[in-house]
């Protein structure tokens, strides 16, 4: 007999896997190119503790709000299901509450299998709102051995010295409010909105989403390069904004120069024409001066990050691609050098199921992968955003 486990001897490396497992069922995680390190250094820089399957702000609170309400008194297993069943509570009294958007579960119930606190543990700590370095399976492991006192700031110990004591949670956490898994809503309190806040600036007080949050307003912008008030951003975050705009547009390109090719291998007219239309009006809307002003080592340089790390040949195929950009017009010439680039980028990637040259993989294809502009998880941080300010 035979079975796989988990060695658990890094937590954070541990956290890390499963946060690259859940990435392959999130729509801008489609990345048949090969750009996920660079797309989520920049939204890590610009939006930290951020995930493209959060949904509104005070699951920040309800998450932690849950986990403090558990009683050290039962065993690991018992406390682990407590967890499961106190947040498909959560998720019905939401539904109780009247919140119909963004209510993790709303129609899978009790049969829910992502969890808030899995979509949120992460962000948790980046944000300095968990001080418990582990996992969720970690935290229910070792709470039945955590002393009495456990999540005081100071006690006294058998010789009346003040010694401190390790807590799990901010101190300073907002108090759990009265029958939350009853009624609840994603309304923020006052109190709730100053905290996260606080928090934001004490664990990130550089990124974008903590100058966002502390200006107290949002924008309705479908990018962050064209939010209002883009001119009155920290002058680094605004240089990164520039990249960011400007590595959207330009890959974009590539995306759907992906997709036009494979649509004509599978000899589908009709997708043939639409990508040849989206093509045409891309490269009518690319700036070329800009681009042909863009400088790719201040690029590299701006979006380095201790989390992701990009590869000598996601390096070349951008570089590459970008050279191309400039000297063919945005593809209006050259479109043999495009089309080679493209389909030796993805078969570098996916080896054996390369669409170009498995036609089993090809007919499986649906006639779309990643055909759209890169958003950094400015969707996510722009509601999170709305819910601070109603706060």
């Amino acid at each position: 007999m035979s079975s796989i486990g988990w060695i658990d001897f890094d937590e954070k490396e541990r956290e890390r896997a499963q946060r690259l497992m859940q990435l392959f069922t999130e729509q801008e995680a489609r990345d048949e190119l090969g750009l996920g390190a660079i797309r989520d250094s920049i939204a890590d820089h610009l939006f930290p503790g951020t995930s493209t399957v959060q949904t509104r702000l005070r699951y920040m609170l309800f998450v932690p709000w849950i986990f403090s309400r558990l009683s050290r008194q039962r065993n690991a297993n018992q406390i682990a299901e407590q967890i499961r069943t106190d947040q498909i509570r959560l998720r019905d009294a939401l539904v109780a509450g009247k919140e119909n958007n963004g209510v993790i579960g709303v129609n899978a119930g009790p049969k829910l299998k992502r969890l808030p606190a899995s979509v949120y543990w992460s962000g948790l700590e980046t944000w300095g709102i968990r001080r418990f370095s582990g996992s969720i399976d970690a935290y229910a492991a070792s709470m039945p051995s955590w002393p009495n006192d456990a999540g005081k700031d100071h006690v006294d110990d058998d010789h009346g010295a003040s010694r401190s004591t390790p807590t799990p949670w901010h101190p300073r956490l907002p108090p759990v409010p009265k029958g939350m898994l009853d009624k609840a809503s994603f309304a923020l309190s006052d109190d709730e909105a100053e905290f996260i806040v606080d928090r934001l600036v004490d664990s990130n007080p550089d990124s974008l989403l903590t100058f966002l949050a502390q200006k107290g307003g949002h924008a309705k912008s479908d990018h962050i390069w064209t939010h209002p008030h883009v001119s009155d951003f920290p002058n680094r975050m605004r240089r990164l904004v520039e990249h960011a705009s400007i590595f959207s547009e330009a890959m974009y390109g590539a995306a759907l120069q992906y997709n036009l090719q494979l649509s004509q291998l599978r000899g589908k007219e009709e997708w043939i024409e639409d990508y040849k239309k989206q093509i045409a009006e891309w490269q009518q809307d690319i700036d070329l001066v800009r681009l042909k002003r863009w400088s790719i080592e201040d690029f590299w340089q701006e979006i380095r990050h201790p989390a992701h790390q990009v590869l000598d040949p996601t390096r070349r195929f951008v570089s590459e691609w970008t050279e191309l950009l400039q000297i063919s017009g945005a593809l209006k010439r050259d479109r043999a050098r495009a089309q080679s680039l493209v389909k030796e980028r993805e078969r570098r990637l996916k080896k054996g199921q390369s669409r170009f040259t498995n036609r089993t993989a090809r007919d499986r294809w649906k006639g779309s992968s990643g055909a759209y502009r890169l958003q950094y998880r400015w969707s996510q941080a722009r509601r999170h955003l709305q819910d601070l300010t109603r706060g």
